[in-house]
């Protein structure tokens, strides 16, 4: 049960960072993080939902949403009020890449062999 949650809220949180990386300027949630630790949060967050949700494809997980961050933020182009650009998309990548990091990491401890 915690495992389909856990590939539920991947998914949603997915859908909903695609969502506001898509919608106008104005329509974009209002935090108390800087705009670069928010966006590096969402994707370290979305990373490590897929990584639990998915440890036996642990690398396919990382290499796809470390590549993802950079296509969503290239999806700005659709957008006229949005402007994409190489900082934001590496920001994204760096929180990605930490996320597949502690999702690996959790699972690790989470599957380890008990000790009798």
């Amino acid at each position: 049960m915690t495992d389909r949650l856990i590939t539920c809220a991947a998914w949603s949180v997915l859908a909903a960072i695609v969502a506001v990386t898509m919608s106008p300027i104005g329509l974009r949630p209002d935090d108390i993080f800087s705009v670069d630790l928010d966006r590096a949060l969402a994707f370290m967050v979305v990373v490590m939902l897929f990584v639990l949700s998915y440890p036996r494809h642990f690398l396919v997980c990382a290499v796809l949403l470390v590549a993802g961050a950079g296509f969503i933020e290239l999806l700005q182009f659709l957008s006229p009020t949005r402007h994409p650009h190489m900082e934001d998309a590496l920001v994204k990548a760096a929180g990605a890449a930490t996320g597949a990091i502690v999702g690996w990491i959790i699972n690790r401890l989470r599957h380890r062999p008990k000790l009798a």
